[in-house]
């Protein structure tokens, strides 16, 4: 893009449709809104709807535009096609500068496409993470190689991710290694303390998260019995906020109701997630964003799939990649928890994806590249430096 003065603030449509979209794009928002240079235009695609709403509010972000695509139980080919022309719609209306998008959600790829198809530029947060297995996770691993073709900008959380893109024939001059705007946003919202510990005794607390489309039947079922005789160790409560998708409740709520340490609680909202994490003493997740929020709070952080995009924490050592198989997810835990030296390797690991700076990063360069003397942009700073030679699997296979 050749460089001009901004003489108007920039039109920067951001797309977010899920609470970890929310959570990492806020920061973003934030700063944009903050910023002379940047008009930012929010639209919400609905696709985790209830938990947005409120979220929004907390993390001071407000939505201008509010889509409503989600159906019950709908297929995945239906919610895309609903999201391309329902964000197409915006930004023939709109005609924003660019539009950002995060991660690997559907929301992220239909709003890259929306874009590409209305010729406005792409900027995607968190680009380039890979597991190297197609439809592992799924959908998500094709979306974020799919976006990677659309995106002008790309905003590596890491160097390793960085060299995933330059390895696909991304030109080294669009990408920029930033740290996750993740850790921005925890550090902010536990800075703002407003949020609740929902830990109750001073048994082993332990933070559960299960969600995953390839985790959701007959494997997450078996881990919920795993979870159960971790709790009957006597010695551990856990807390298991419980995500609203039904096929997840099936699962899950036969095997973990009438616990008296298992606490099932609706999903919480993001500030008292937050506090909770921090409250907690050991992390079991297949989540992505909680992978890189537990080892900023020295959490060690038991990651129940069998392949992971962020290979980094478990190469620092704050995470261990156990897979769903039940013996070896109550085994990893039980280790932990009995062996002292072993958890504090794990809590005493460091995090390798950023230093709460990201979001100054991105808004610098986006500033920059849009004519505006953005001043010097701060050198990213991780924990793990060397880049790969290309995309590859971080597998438990």
């Amino acid at each position: 893009m050749s460089p001009n003065v901004i003489s108007t603030p920039v039109r920067a449509m951001l797309v977010l449709g899920t609470r970890p979209e929310a959570i990492k794009l806020a920061p973003v928002a934030r700063a944009m809104a903050a910023s002379p240079l940047f008009d930012p235009l929010v639209v919400t695609t609905g696709q985790h709807r209830e938990m947005l709403q409120q979220m929004l509010a907390l993390l001071k972000v407000p939505a201008r535009v509010e889509l409503d695509v989600m159906r019950d139980r709908q297929e995945l080919s239906k919610l895309t096609a609903r999201l391309i022309d329902g964000l197409g719609d915006v930004v023939r209306e709109q005609r924003p500068d660019l539009v950002v998008v995060q991660g690997d959600t559907t929301s992220a790829l239909t709003g890259a496409l929306a874009a590409f198809y209305e010729h406005v530029p792409v900027a995607h947060v968190e680009a380039g993470l890979r597991t190297g297995v197609l439809d592992n996770p799924f959908p998500e691993e094709l979306n974020r190689r799919l976006i990677g073709r659309v995106a002008r900008w790309h905003f590596a959380p890491t160097p390793r991710a960085a060299g995933h893109l330059t390895a696909e024939g991304v030109p080294a001059a669009e990408v920029f290694v930033t740290g996750n705007t993740v850790i921005d946003n925890l550090l902010w919202v536990l800075e703002e303390g407003t949020g609740a510990n929902l830990f109750e005794s001073d048994l082993r607390r332990v933070l559960v998260t299960l969600h995953r489309r390839e985790n959701q039947g007959d494997k997450m079922r078996a881990m919920g019995k795993a979870l159960r005789q971790l709790a009957d160790r006597g010695d551990v409560e856990i807390v298991l906020p419980l995500h609203k998708s039904p096929a997840v409740r099936e699962a899950l709520l036969p095997e973990l109701s009438g616990h008296a340490r298992i606490r099932v609680v609706e999903p919480l909202d993001y500030v008292d997630f937050s506090a909770t994490l921090a409250g907690c003493d050991l992390v079991m997740t297949d989540s992505g964003g909680i992978q890189e929020e537990a080892p900023s709070l020295g959490k060690p952080a038991l990651v129940l799939r069998t392949t992971t995009e962020r290979p980094e924490a478990v190469e620092a050592g704050a995470a261990a990649l156990v897979g769903t198989e039940p013996h070896a997810v109550l085994d990893a835990a039980v280790r932990l928890l009995d062996d002292a030296a072993a958890y504090e390797r794990m809590a005493t690991a460091g995090n390798p994806f950023g230093d709460g700076r990201a979001t100054e990063r991105i808004v610098a360069q986006l500033a920059e590249d849009f004519g505006a003397d953005a001043g010097v942009l701060p050198a990213p700073t991780t924990l793990i430096a060397p880049q790969p030679d290309g995309p590859g699997s971080y597998s438990t296979a």
